[in-house]
C-alpha cells in the first residue's frame, strides 16, 4: 500500500509539473519581435512581400545642394518612394527591403542661369535597403551598378542633363517617434553633363510616415 501510495504522489507530482514546465516556456514565444511592426513597437510584424511607401514629412523639402552647408542648388516640394519587403527576421536584426520607386515632383532651383527643373529621374533600381534594430538605414545598388539620379534642367542655354551617382550608397536614420526615415547630406558627384550643374550635390529628404499597408511602420 505504502508503495502505490508513493506512485501515485510520484504520477500526481509529474502531471502537475508537466503544464508548468509548458507554460514557462510561452513566454519565450511571446517576446520573438519582428525588426519591423505595425500598429506599435513590437506589434504585428510586417510580411514579406508587403509593399512599403512614404512621402516627404509634412512641411519639409527635398534638396541637392552644391555643398553641405550652403543652399544653392535644387529643392523639390514632394517625393515618395516605394519598397517591398525582402526579409524581416527577428530583433535585434536587421531587415531587407527592395526600393523599387522613388520620384521628385515641384522642383526648382536658384542657381545663376538655370531657368527650371524638367526633371528628376532616379536610375538603376531597384536598390537593396537594409533597416537595422539600432534605426539605421543603408541603400546600396546592385552588384556592379551605382545608385544615380538624371537631373534635366532648363538654362538659358537650352536643355541640360546631368548624371549623378553616390559611390558610397547612401545612409539613412529610422525614428519610432515619427515612423519617418531620414538623409542628411548624403554626397553625390557629377559623372557627366554641364558645368550649370554643380560638381557636387548633397541630399536631404525626410520620409514620414513610412507605411505598410496604411499602417505606420515601426524599428525594433
Amino acid at each position: 500500500m505504502r508503495m502505490r501510495s508513493l506512485l501515485s504522489l510520484t504520477a500526481a507530482a509529474a502531471a502537475f509539473a508537466l503544464p508548468v514546465a509548458v507554460a514557462a516556456s510561452a513566454p519565450a514565444a511571446a517576446d520573438d519581435v519582428a525588426v519591423l511592426t505595425t500598429g506599435s513597437v513590437g506589434g504585428a510584424p510586417v510580411a514579406e512581400g508587403t509593399a512599403i511607401s512614404a512621402s516627404l514629412a509634412s512641411g519639409t523639402t527635398a534638396t541637392l545642394y552644391s555643398s553641405s552647408t550652403g543652399t544653392s542648388g535644387i529643392t523639390c516640394t514632394a517625393s515618395t518612394f516605394n519598397a517591398t519587403v525582402g526579409s524581416n527576421p527577428t530583433a535585434p536584426g536587421t531587415a531587407t527591403e527592395s526600393l523599387t520607386g522613388q520620384t521628385f515632383s515641384g522642383c526648382s532651383s536658384n542657381v545663376v542661369g538655370v531657368l527650371g527643373v524638367t526633371s528628376i529621374t532616379v536610375n538603376n533600381l531597384a536598390y537593396t535597403t537594409d533597416v537595422s534594430s539600432d534605426g539605421s538605414v543603408t541603400v546600396t545598388p546592385a552588384s556592379g551598378s551605382t545608385i544615380q539620379t538624371t537631373v534635366v534642367l532648363r538654362t538659358l542655354l537650352g536643355s541640360v542633363s546631368c548624371v549623378y551617382q553616390a559611390a558610397a550608397g547612401l545612409s539613412g536614420t529610422a525614428d519610432n517617434s515619427d515612423n519617418s526615415i531620414k538623409f542628411a547630406n548624403q554626397q553625390f558627384t557629377r559623372t557627366s553633363g554641364s558645368s550649370l550643374c554643380p560638381a557636387s550635390g548633397f541630399w536631404t529628404a525626410k520620409y514620414s510616415p513610412v507605411t505598410a499597408d496604411g499602417q505606420p511602420v515601426y524599428v525594433n
